[in-house]
């Protein structure tokens, strides 16, 4: 049974004119049921779940990291400076004597909490512009999607380096440089979603009662664009995690002695052939997030597609 069939053995209806709601039946169905049905068809498919498996993992490190952690982030063992991975120190340790799975772990609330705040922040500031510029049109969309055309013409990675190079390497430059890039990206995507929308029966509908724009852009258009937006949240978010680290190896994000994975691999690089563990570990880390979180967008996107 799909989720969207689930939903509506439960009592809920979709409806052909406006974004599917819940009938009043007998058995109602609870938020926490809709997030029970969601999660099992999410984890219906073995690669949807693994990324589910992934992320789940790398956010109770980053809940949880100091509790983890058998070291501090910058605790030096000059007498084991350069040791293999053992029992004492399960991924090595680098040149200075650190713990090289301590600043994993720690490294994992660094890293997702930025990219995390970051796509937050972005998310909000691009879906109500989005909303505002798709709903009015007129002069002020078109001015406004041709400043973010020009923003985006650029790489995004050479419009963060320049953007860097203004603001000077500090992690509340980079939080400032992921919501830049990122807004118009979301904002683009998230009025595409509304063109197809601001037209129908239900908009019409809201606007002969009187009601006021910001009631109709996020009580009326915003369900409409939801399944479109979340996938382009989860997507945003893999690329800010990656954005993140490139910006540490490059020496222009966030700096030392954070545990940044990036900054990590662009410290270790010079010793990886006396010392590969200290390298390999913390990219490993990184390739696996990024694999876990786009895996987890592709199950969210065929979840809400199945649901409409």
């Amino acid at each position: 049974m799909g989720f969207e069939a689930e939903l509506r053995h439960s009592g809920g209806s979709v409806e052909g004119d406006r974004p599917s709601t819940l009938a009043t039946s007998s058995h109602p169905v609870t938020g926490w049921r809709k997030a029970s049905y969601f999660l099992r068809a999410l984890l219906a498919k073995p690669a949807s779940a693994l990324g589910f498996i992934i992320f789940t993992l790398f956010l109770l490190l980053a809940l949880f990291g100091p509790l983890i952690a058998p070291y501090g982030v910058n605790e030096q063992i000059a007498a084991d400076a350069g040791q293999p991975p053992s029992a004492k120190h399960w991924f090595g340790t680098d040149n200075l004597g650190r713990d090289v799975f301590s600043r994993v772990v720690l490294g994992a609330r660094e890293i997702l909490g930025l990219a995390g705040l970051g796509t937050a922040i972005a998310v909000f500031f691009g879906t109500t512009i989005g909303l505002a510029t798709g709903y009015l049109g007129g002069w002020f969309d078109e001015i406004l999607m041709r400043i973010f055309d020009g923003l985006l013409a650029m790489p995004l990675l050479l419009l963060a380096l320049l953007l860097l190079g203004t603001l000077g390497p500090s992690k509340n430059s980079v939080l400032l440089v992921i919501i830049i890039v990122y807004t118009p990206i979301v904002s683009r995507v998230v009025r595409s979603a509304v063109l197809s929308v601001r037209q129908r029966g239900f908009i019409e509908a809201a606007r002969l009662r009187g009601e006021h724009m910001p009631y109709i852009l996020f009580r009326e258009i915003l369900p409409s664009v939801l399944p479109a937006l979340a996938v382009e949240a989860a997507l945003r978010f893999s690329y800010a995690i990656f954005l993140v680290a490139s910006l540490g190896f490059l020496g222009v994000g966030v700096q030392p002695p954070s545990p940044d994975w990036g900054l990590m691999v662009r410290e270790a690089r010079n010793n990886v052939n006396q010392i590969p563990w200290a390298m390999y570990y913390p990219a490993a880390a990184i390739a696996l997030i990024v694999i876990g979180v786009n895996l987890l967008a592709d199950g969210i996107k065929r979840v809400l597609l199945e649901s409409q």
